[in-house]
Formats: structure tokens, sequence, C-alpha cells
């Protein structure tokens, strides 16, 4: 074999040692984007499942069983504060407040003229004293048999809507028979619990909100109202009621709705959720050094808001932090960074 035949393979062999550049050694550090610290404001928020009620509700029924004679309202209709709702027969209670207002104006005129011959010294002051206790006995038996009356005649304590009906005039009702539900939606008292643990950040007046699934672009502002003075032993959770205003009657009694209590605003330190890394119950993040390497810090973590963490303690603000690129990354290693940005 000529000596020329080895040329080729000698060339092929001084080509890398020749190579002014090592691209393993290039690709050897990881190219990581880089964050600082940014100053977000954080609210304390309390997320929990209510189920709404009427601001007042009743369900009025029979006082006696008696049969209907008349039906005032329609169904879904709105009733004013005192409207009559339905009017049970009362034709025999009518006949005894005729006699017992007839018993009353004879003892009235009894009385007067008991009064006169007194006053001429032919009756005793017995004789009228008496006569003063049957007048006032009449007078009672006229307010029992108009209570009586007034007692079948179902009115509406407050304004609200009717329920749907269920009667009609002419059936013969027994005593608790529900005839109409009126319920006042204008305002929705929301029940929710509280964990006991978080009992400091609920209080009257504090500002809530609730979604409900029937409305899942709309929000229904309001406040608590109430808080129970006893905590559930069992649940060791505590009810809250919060008013919520209705004024469209949007939202009904009996819907499910997710609240959301708004506690306190703070300013503090946050970081991207990816900068962030759990070991158990650790949490940490990897930083730039000086020398551009990657360190890791230990935090501590409070509140996230909009895809941030925020951080308790562990950082200054002036760091460094690796938010994208963190998996491949280990302590000391040495990494390329994209341009730094200042927060968001």
């Amino acid at each position: 074999m000529k000596w020329w035949g080895y040329i080729p393979a000698v060339a092929l062999l001084a080509l890398p040692a020749c190579s002014g550049n090592n691209p393993d050694k290039a690709k050897s550090s990881p190219l990581v984007h880089v964050t600082q610290p940014l100053r977000h404001t954080f609210v304390d928020r309390i997320e929990a499942v209510g189920t709404a009620k009427a601001n007042e509700q009743v369900t009025l029924a029979s006082p006696v069983t008696e049969r209907i004679v008349k039906v005032n309202f329609g169904d879904g209709q709105f009733v004013a504060k005192g409207q009559v709702i339905a009017v049970l027969a009362q034709n025999r209670q009518l006949a005894d407040l005729a006699g017992a207002r007839a018993r009353a104006v004879n003892a009235r005129q009894e009385m007067d003229r008991l009064q006169a011959l007194k006053g001429q010294g032919f009756v005793t002051r017995t004789t009228v004293d008496a006569q003063v206790a049957a007048l006032a006995s009449a007078q009672a038996a006229v307010e029992a048999a108009q209570a009586t009356i007034d007692d079948r005649v179902v009115r509406a304590p407050f304004a609200g809507v009717a329920s749907l009906r269920a009667i009609s005039a002419g059936a013969v009702v027994n005593q608790g028979t529900p005839i109409a539900t009126i319920s006042d939606a204008s305002r929705i008292k929301l029940d929710f619990t509280v964990p006991e643990t978080l009992l400091a950040a609920v209080k009257p007046g504090v500002a809530v909100s609730a979604k409900a699934a029937a409305f899942p672009e709309r929000s229904f502002a309001g406040t608590i109202d109430a808080i129970d003075a006893v905590i559930d032993p069992n649940t060791r959770a505590l009810l809250v009621r919060a008013v919520l205003r209705n004024p469209d009657n949007a939202l009904k009694p009996g819907m499910l709705l997710n609240v959301t209590v708004e506690g306190a605003r703070r300013q503090g330190l946050a970081v991207p959720a990816l900068a962030v890394i759990g070991e158990g119950e650790d949490q940490y993040v990897f930083i730039v050094d000086a020398d551009g390497k990657a360190v890791r810090r230990g935090v501590r973590t409070g509140a996230r808001d909009g895809g941030l963490v925020e951080i308790l303690a562990g950082l200054n603000g002036s760091e460094r932090v690796i938010d994208k690129g963190v998996v491949k990354v280990a302590e000391g290693v040495k990494v390329r960074t994209t341009a730094a940005t200042k927060g968001r």
C-alpha cells in the first residue's frame, strides 16, 4: 500500500483536535430564564360553599279546618305586605260577631240608664259596678268574635313573591295545611362554614362575593352579616352568614353558591409559581449567583394569586430567581441565562 493512502484517515482524526470551539462543552451549561422578585398585592381569601336563603320566607297555613271561599294570588305573583292571600268560610263567625255586638249595645244602654238612676239615688254603687263589668265582658266578646273572623283571612306578613298555587277555592283544608309560601328574595342570606383556624379573617362587614352555576360569568357582592356564637365540635367549623344584594331576583332560595371572603390586603414579595419547588414540607428556589452558578435557597411561602407565590422569608428582592428551566439545574451548576426581567 502506498503511503498516501493513510492521508484521509489521519486528516479525519485531526479535525476535532484542530477545532477552536468544543460544541459539547458549550452545551453543558443549561439555558434558564431568570426574574427578580416583585412587589405584589395579596388578599387573604377564604373559599367556601353555601346555600342561599331568602331574606324573609314564610309558609302560610290554614289556622283552622274550614272551606276556602277565595284565593287571591297567582302562581309566582308578587304580593304586597298585608295583601289578602286567601279567605276561609266565616258565616258562623259573622253571626257570632253580630250577636256579640248586639249584647254590647244592650250592655252600654243599661249602663247609661243605671248611671242616670244612680245620680238620682235610686240605685247603689254596687249595681253600677256590676253593670260596668258586664259591659266590659260584652266588649271582650265582640273583640274575640272579630279575632275569629280575622283568623280566617290569610294575609301576607311582608312583601314578596308567592309560590305556585296548590289549592283552589271550594277546597276544605285542615288546620295547618299550607296555603302559600311567601319569599322576600330582594336580599339573599348565604350561610357557609369557615374552619376555626380562619376565624380571625371573618367579621361583620367584611366583603364577600358569590357565584352560582346558573350565572358563571356573574358575581354577586355582599358582606358578612353575622357569625354563629358556637363552633361545631364535630367539624371544628363556624357557621357564617353573609347577605348578598339580589335586586333582579336572579338568585333563588335553595341555590348552591361558591363564596369567596376577601380579607386584609398586603404588599409582599412574590415570584412565579414555577420557580418554587417543594420537597416534603420544605420549599426552595434556585437563584443565580455572581459567578453564574445555580444556588439553592430555602424559602417560606404564603398566599398564591394569579400564578404568583408570596415569599414570606428567604429572599430580599435583589436575587435573580430561575423561573423557567428549573428542572435542568442542580446546586452549583453553571447556567446560561436569558435577559432578566424586573417582575411583571
